[in-house]
């Protein structure tokens, strides 16, 4: 509904307009009338943890979480915000949606760094673009443990948006460059572009982030068991989640180190790079990340795909590409009709030094040209 994307909460008769506790009260009560959307229990204002890093006459931005219990199956839940007073009232709204946006760029509190942030395109995955532009959450060229498959942020409700990471160097760093902020002690929020954002939970030695830029592979923290804002951790991981638009998404079939997630019952499913398969306690190897005109070579079950010197089987054999290989596209056409693990589609890819390869036997992210028409 609309009317939940921006609160105007009215500012106590006893309480200066612009006063710090007036942002509070008033921001508390757009975070429990959106978490009251979807939380099997209600919240109240004791569990409500609003810090204001920012003022300037009648602005205001900080962070909002609301604290869960510690027990398995609870991870916090929280947004930043932007506020004006506006006529006596607080207009407050949250990170990804519309109204934070328009806020954000008329803003004194933010940055010229965060407005290009917060008010870049975002295409919402539900029309085809999986497309992320991120590295796993930790070194490129090292492999961890896939502790836990795709999962919800809290456990086992949807949506799967989140998955654990264990091993390696245990310095968890961050997916995709943009700007970070802390959520509480442990807990890491990267706000990317398009729209999307990155979760980091568990953390240990965490640092301590206003609004900094941060580039791709930024030390953020340790592995680690930290519970302060809630939820349970037994052995050292990160609670990696994806968000887009103000919310939580799934993480299946979206790439993510040039791997493609895939889900299942909670904590079960995996990840596939090319046709290799990565269960619960396998190693994801983190490639880095896969550009936008990019694709990932799936074979639907192993071996290599032929390139050829047009859009079809008739055109000549120019050499042959591994399984699991990233290629550059420079453009699209339609050819001959091939089936690969994903469908049936004519669409045929120019990459970049000639040859051509049908789109059937590429993971792209999205269902059609990713750089024009050739």
């Amino acid at each position: 509904m609309a009317a939940s994307l921006v609160v105007a909460a009215p500012v106590a008769a006893q309480a200066a307009p612009r006063s710090d506790a007036a942002v509070t009260k008033a921001v508390t009560a757009r975070l429990l009338a959106q978490t009251a959307i979807t939380a099997a229990a209600p919240a109240t204002g004791d569990d409500a943890r609003v810090t204001i890093t920012r003022r300037s006459g009648s602005w205001a931005f900080g962070t909002a979480v609301l604290i869960a219990p510690r027990t398995h199956d609870a991870h916090p839940t929280g947004s930043i915000f932007v506020a004006r007073a506006e006529a006596g009232r607080w207009r407050v709204a949250f990170d990804g949606e519309a109204a934070f946006a328009a806020l954000a760029a008329e803003s004194p509190v933010v940055t010229q760094h965060e407005r290009e942030v917060f008010t870049s395109p975002a295409p919402a995955f539900a029309g085809g673009d999986f497309r992320t532009g991120m590295a796993l959450p930790f070194t490129i060229g090292q492999t961890w443990t896939l502790s836990g498959g795709p999962h919800g942020w809290g456990g086992g409700e949807t949506p799967f948006s989140s998955i654990d990471l264990a091993g390696g160097d245990q310095v968890v760093r961050a997916a995709r460059g943009g700007t970070a902020y802390t959520m509480c002690q442990g807990w890491i929020r990267v706000i990317h572009d398009r729209g999307y954002s990155t979760d980091y939970y568990h953390l240990w030695s965490s640092i301590s982030v206003n609004g900094a830029a941060v580039a791709q592979g930024a030390y953020l923290g340790y592995t680690g068991t930290d519970v302060t804002c809630g939820g349970a951790a037994s052995g050292r991981h990160v609670h990696f989640a994806l968000r887009q638009n103000s919310a939580y998404v799934p993480i299946s079939d979206h790439a993510i180190g040039k791997w493609v997630f895939v889900g299942g019952a909670a904590y079960q499913g995996g990840a596939r790079h090319g046709s290799a398969w990565a269960g619960v306690g396998s190693g994801l190897y983190n490639y880095g990340v896969l550009g936008f005109t990019q694709g990932i070579v799936d074979a639907n079950g192993g071996g290599t795909l032929t390139r050829r010197a047009g859009p079809g089987t008739g055109y000549a054999a120019l050499g042959s590409l591994a399984d699991g290989a990233t290629v550059s596209i420079s453009c699209s056409a339609n050819g001959t009709t091939h089936t690969g693990r994903y469908g049936a589609t004519a669409l045929w890819n120019r990459l970049t030094d000639g040859s051509w390869v049908s789109d059937a036997f590429l993971w792209t992210g999205v269902n059609g040209a990713v750089n024009g028409w050739c």
